[in-house]
């Protein structure tokens, strides 16, 4: 019924095939029996796989010096650890210069300084990487406008540098503390880095007033005829050297 469901010049041909399966089934099981197992099927002769070509050869050649490794370091973690002291981490090559090994720390040549480099002038003290809490709280308060106007041009220049000086210092010191994580001078350290700041602040608003001053003055000048602002010749030339006196009316009472 399978056979009639497909198609019925289809199930005939199913039908045929089906009923040649199961009359050639005892003739193949005869001639199996009849053939010994070790020829029933030729043995396939064993080949060796040879690579077509290589560029590889690193793997057959290894180092030759004293103390090479003779296979590769499968531990990825090796010289990371300080405790065991496992060294750089091995690796195979085709080289075979040993890999170099540090120099230790007495045999290393000394390395000559300048004492008075400018680089020296970031640290309070050379001896310390931060000053203490109570040597930032010694300190005394920033110059006032008042006390800035009566400085001259050099002054002024002087003092803003010192001030940016003693900012180097601070933020320096501001490093070192927190790369150490000291956990103190913070508040002291803010507190004198604020006077230093107000300081210059003043310096820029004395020097803004002279400004303003200045330029007051060059439009005086342009109006008033005995300047001179060519740059040609004198600056300043006086119309008259000497003025008549004019009598005062008590004076000219007494005659």
């Amino acid at each position: 019924m399978a056979t009639a469901a497909i198609r019925p010049s289809m199930g005939a041909a199913v039908s045929r095939i089906s009923t040649m399966s199961r009359a050639q089934k005892p003739l193949q099981l005869a001639c199996r029996r009849a053939i010994p197992a070790s020829s029933s099927r030729p043995q396939p002769q064993q080949q060796q796989k040879v690579a077509p070509i290589s560029t590889t050869a690193a793997l057959l050649k290894r180092h030759t010096y004293v103390g090479a490794r003779c296979n590769k370091d499968m531990n990825k973690k090796r010289g990371e650890s300080a405790l065991s002291r496992s060294g750089t981490r091995w690796r195979l090559s085709m080289s075979d210069e040993p890999l170099p090994k540090p120099v230790p720390r007495e045999e290393l040549p000394k390395i000559v300084t300048d004492e008075n480099h400018g680089l020296w002038d970031f640290f309070r003290d050379r001896n310390a990487v931060a000053a203490t809490p109570d040597e930032d709280a010694k300190h005394g308060r920033g110059w006032t406008v008042e006390e800035l106007r009566h400085k001259s041009w050099d002054d002024l220049h002087r003092l803003w540098w010192v001030c940016v000086k003693e900012r180097n210092r601070i933020s320096t010191a501001n490093y070192e503390r927190g790369k150490s994580v000291l956990g103190f001078g913070e508040a002291e350290s803010a507190t004198r880095e604020k006077e230093v700041k107000l300081t210059m602040r003043n310096i820029k608003h004395c020097l803004t007033e002279r400004f303003y001053a200045w330029e007051d003055a060059v439009q005086l000048a342009k109006k008033d005829p005995e300047v001179d602002l060519s740059g040609k010749g004198p600056a300043f030339t006086p119309s008259q050297y000497l003025e008549d006196e004019v009598p005062s009316k008590q004076a000219q009472a007494q005659e």
